[in-house]
C-alpha cells in the first residue's frame, strides 16, 4: 500500500481484535500513527507487537469507552501529544443476546452506553480537535441488526439503530468543517468469537451463513479495506452514508434456498 497516510494520526477503539485490529494494521501500512484502545492489556499489547512487527508506529491505550469522561479525555490526550487527530474509528461494541422479556436494564444500558453514548462522546471530542485542525474522518461501526431488526437483538439493535442516526447529524453538522462521518455497517464476520461458535455448532453454523447470499461471513480485513477507503481522501465527497459490507444480507429482495 502506498504511504497514503504518512503524517496522519488515528485513533481505532476496539482495536485490539477483529475488525478494530484489521483496519489499525491496514492504515499503519499506509504509514499512520496508529492509537488503538481496549479494555484488556494482554491483547492490546499482542496487537501492538503485530502492527510494530509490520514496520507500522502504534500506541496502546487500555481504556473502557463507555467510561465517557475517560474517553473524551483519551481523545483530547491524543491529539495533544500528536498535534492532530486526522482519523477516528469507534469500533468498540457490546452486545447483549435475549428475549425483550429476560433483558435486563443493566443490559440495555451497557449497550447503549458502549455502541450508542461513546460513539457520541468521542465523535464530539474528535470534531472539536478537527475543526481546528482543517477536517478529518470518522468512521462509525454499525450492525446489520441496526437497519434490519431481529429477534433478542433489542438492546444492541436499538442502539446500533442510534448510531446510525447520530452519524448522520454529525456528518451534516461536520461537512462545512472539512469533517466526514460515516457509518460501515457489518452483517456476520468470521472474528474469533464467529469462528468458535461454527466450530461449537457447525449445522447452525452452516444455516447462518447460507442466509448470506454470498453464501459466508465476512472477513476482518474485508471490513478494514471499507473503513480505510472511507477514512481516505479516495471517499473526499462521501459523507453521511450508512454502507452495508455484509455479503448482500441487508438486501430486502434476496430470498435464501
Amino acid at each position: 500500500m502506498a504511504q497514503e497516510f504518512a503524517g496522519k494520526v488515528a485513533l481505532v477503539t476496539g482495536g485490539s481484535d477483529g475488525i478494530g485490529l484489521a483496519t489499525a494494521q491496514l492504515l499503519a501500512r499506509g504509514g499512520a500513527s496508529v492509537v488503538i484502545c481496549g479494555r484488556r492489556q494482554e491483547m492490546l499489547d499482542k496487537a501492538r507487537a503485530l502492527i510494530e512487527s509490520e514496520g507500522g508506529q502504534c500506541e496502546a491505550i487500555q481504556l473502557d469507552v463507555s467510561d465517557a469522561e475517560a474517553y473524551g479525555a483519551v481523545v483530547a490526550d491524543v491529539a495533544a501529544r500528536h498535534g492532530r487527530l486526522d482519523m477516528l474509528v469507534n469500533n468498540a461494541m457490546s452486545v447483549h443476546y435475549a428475549p425483550i422479556g429476560r433483558l435486563t436494564l443493566d443490559h440495555w444500558r451497557k449497550d447503549f452506553a458502549v455502541n450508542a453514548e461513546a460513539v457520541f462522546i468521542g465523535t464530539k471530542a474528535a470534531m472539536k480537535v478537527m475543526a481546528g485542525h482543517g477536517g478529518g474522518s470518522i468512521v462509525n461501526i454499525a450492525s446489520t441488526t441496526g437497519i434490519r431488526a431481529m429477534a433478542n437483538y433489542a438492546s444492541y439493535s436499538a442502539s446500533k439503530a442510534a448510531l446510525i442516526q447520530f452519524s448522520a447529524v454529525a456528518a451534516m453538522e461536520g461537512a462545512r468543517q472539512g469533517i466526514r462521518v460515516n457509518v460501515v455497517v457489518p452483517g456476520q464476520v468470521d472474528t474469533a468469537a464467529t469462528l468458535d461458535f461454527a466450530r461449537a455448532a457447525p449445522e447452525l453454523a452452516s444455516k447462518t451463513a447460507d442466509a448470506i447470499p454470498m453464501g459466508r461471513g465476512g472477513k476482518p480485513e474485508e471490513l478494514a479495506e471499507a473503513i480505510v477507503f472511507l477514512l481516505s481522501d479516495k471517499a473526499g465527497y462521501i459523507t453521511g452514508v450508512a454502507l452495508p459490507v455484509d455479503g448482500g444480507k441487508s438486501s430486502q429482495l434476496y430470498i435464501p434456498g
